[in-house]
């Protein structure tokens, strides 16, 4: 018999969770929605049973919803972590594809106008790739840069089409905010979306060149990883990915504006974070990136049932970010 299977419940245990850190994450957000409902009754269980059931399949969906932008764009952050980098532009990126495609519906068609912008992210990514993986910027610099530019320059064009007015494409109005049997159409895309990244980063070539360049960058050139190469291909899939995400968030919200995903930024890095995701590079779970998600969303709604105004809310994030990252760092010994 071994050690193991003599150790206490309580250590096995403990070693499990360790070991699938996936679990405690899971367990928190159901103590959270556990939560939730003795400060709110009937928010997450309705008060009459009928036929939602136990949990309220009307407040999941709406739970779901606000929550699949946030883990796309958690995406950008985890697929960076990955190489020891981060993608600030990614907020950016997506607010300008959400602008462009509104604005350019009614003048050039939806088409075009989705094509467009899902090409300004790739561009914005390219540029990224480029600062990074060529001129060797470091990645919060480049794509912060890069982020203010797109900022300067969605200032600049809305000037120029103040008058030409906005559409959102109906296709993403039914994504946004249209549900089937009770969850919202998003899912139709979120799902496949997750499905694919998951299966990029641990069946492919270029998910284990990313684990491999965080782990150790010169250890993986002198294996003859041309670098710079995936820095350009990881930064373009952010910035495709980010603006993927803007489109759908434009479905939900309805309303094109100049910071409509600036907001998700700082929650898309906690929800990374929160999901395991090192900001050291070579550690990752885009799963538990989705589970921060949900869990950043449930905490957002406890935070307006406590009416704490939108600063706290926005120190909080920051708060979550820094108390876990000092746990890894105590944990792992990295530096």
């Amino acid at each position: 018999m071994s050690t193991t299977d003599t150790d206490p419940p309580l250590l096995r245990l403990g070693r499990a969770m360790r070991d699938n850190p996936l679990i405690p994450l899971v367990l928190f957000l159901f103590a959270l929605v556990v939560l939730l409902e003795v400060l709110r009754p009937g928010i997450v269980m309705p008060i009459r049973s009928g036929r939602d059931g136990l949990i309220s399949t009307f407040w999941v969906g709406n739970l779901i919803k606000f929550a699949i932008p946030l883990a796309m764009l958690a995406a950008c952050q985890v697929l960076t972590m990955l190489t020891a980098g981060i993608d600030l532009s990614a907020g950016i990126v997506a607010t300008v594809a959400a602008f462009v495609c509104a604005t350019l519906s009614s003048i050039w068609g939806v088409a075009p106008a989705v094509l467009i912008a899902l090409a300004t992210g790739l561009v914005v990514g390219v540029v990224n790739g480029v600062g990074v993986g060529i001129v060797r910027v470091h990645p919060l610099i480049m794509t912060l840069g890069t982020g203010l530019i797109a900022t300067g320059c969605l200032q600049v064009y809305q000037r120029l089409v103040i008058n030409a007015g906005a559409e959102v494409p109906t296709f993403l109005s039914w994504l946004g905010t249209g549900r089937t049997l009770g969850m919202p159409n998003g899912l139709y895309l979120f799902v496949p979306f997750s499905v694919f990244v998951i299966w990029l980063m641990r069946y492919t070539g270029f998910g284990r060149l990313l684990f491999a360049l965080g782990s150790n960058e010169n250890a993986a050139k002198l294996s003859g990883v041309r670098s710079w190469q995936v820095y350009i291909a990881l930064y373009a899939l952010s910035g495709l990915i980010a603006a993927l995400a803007g489109l759908l968030y434009l479905g939900i919200i309805r309303q094109p504006s100049l910071s409509l995903a600036n907001p998700l930024l700082l929650p898309s890095v906690a929800a990374a974070v929160i999901g395991g995701t090192s900001i050291f590079g070579g550690r990752g779970s885009y799963a538990g990136a989705i589970v921060g998600a949900l869990i950043l969303r449930v905490l957002d709604t406890m935070l307006t049932l406590l009416q704490m105004p939108e600063g706290a809310r926005t120190a909080l994030f920051g708060l979550i970010i820094l108390a876990v990252t000092a746990l890894y760092v105590r944990i792992t010994g990295a530096r």
